[in-house]
């Protein structure tokens, strides 16, 4: 039997996330790989993290979470709209990236991101999703899908819930009621003071910083072994990334 292996957001980082893949977890034929989303936007392989992501689905099963970054960069692949924050925030290397690509590559990713999913439920009702869901009955029945890789909710409340509260109490939240577990990414660990895949309540956050100081996590979802490559940023060490 094969893994399953959640990654965290890679921002750009190809090195770091050729380095986890290949060298740190030894992907295999047999594993199911779920990205969490943010491919783009931070280090100068934006473009050519997406072009290796295709690549890899050839060969690996791969599922591909939405994040709130490659919409962002995928609405300027559409239609060049861009704000001043988005480019700001890491939207600059997608920018120039995209530049060196041909208008066959360029039409390539534009079928990736379209292709995206905003989330998925495995056979074990475990969730993966960039950032969240805000509909108490769960994300099928959510009004607007921006909300699957912008909300901070989730994750907001999983880290200040009071772990005495027992999750078949009513006080516990109905959200993290629903699933058996939820894998996000979004919003970094680090800023808990945390470098590695943080567990509150019954949400994994495997997003470990990778657009700053830090790696890019994997971690297999049964076992919880987590690998990490090197920080990001020591593999681009004449780039300022989102910093």
């Amino acid at each position: 039997m094969g893994r399953t292996l959640a990654i965290g957001d890679i921002h750009g980082g190809l090195k770091a996330l050729k380095q986890l893949l290949h060298d740190k977890v030894k992907i295999t034929s047999e594993d199911t790989i779920i990205f969490l989303g943010d491919y783009v936007d931070g280090w100068s392989d934006s473009a050519n993290v997406v072009s290796y992501l295709i690549e890899l689905a050839q060969d690996f099963d791969c599922i591909f979470i939405r994040g709130n970054h490659d919409d962002l960069t995928h609405q300027y692949l559409k239609t060049g709209a861009m704000t001043d924050r988005w480019v700001i925030h890491g939207g600059q290397s997608s920018i120039d990236g995209y530049a060196r690509l041909s208008s066959e590559e360029i039409e390539q990713h534009l079928r990736f991101f379209s292709e995206m999913q905003n989330y998925y439920i495995d056979d074990q009702n475990r969730l993966f999703v960039h950032a969240g869901f805000t509909n108490l009955h769960g994300p099928e029945n959510e009004y607007y899908d921006t909300g699957f890789y912008w909300d901070r909710t989730l994750w907001e409340m999983a880290i200040s819930l009071d772990p005495e509260i027992e999750k078949n109490s009513d006080f516990y939240p109905k959200r993290l009621q629903i699933f058996n577990e939820i894998y996000i990414g979004h919003t970094p660990v680090t800023r808990i003071g945390e470098s590695l895949p943080v567990n509150k309540a019954s949400i994994w956050n495997v997003d470990t910083g990778a657009a700053f100081k830090g790696s890019i996590s994997a971690i297999e979802i049964d076992t919880k072994q987590v690998w990490q490559s090197d920080p990001v940023h020591t593999l681009y060490p004449n780039e300022d990334g989102r910093n």
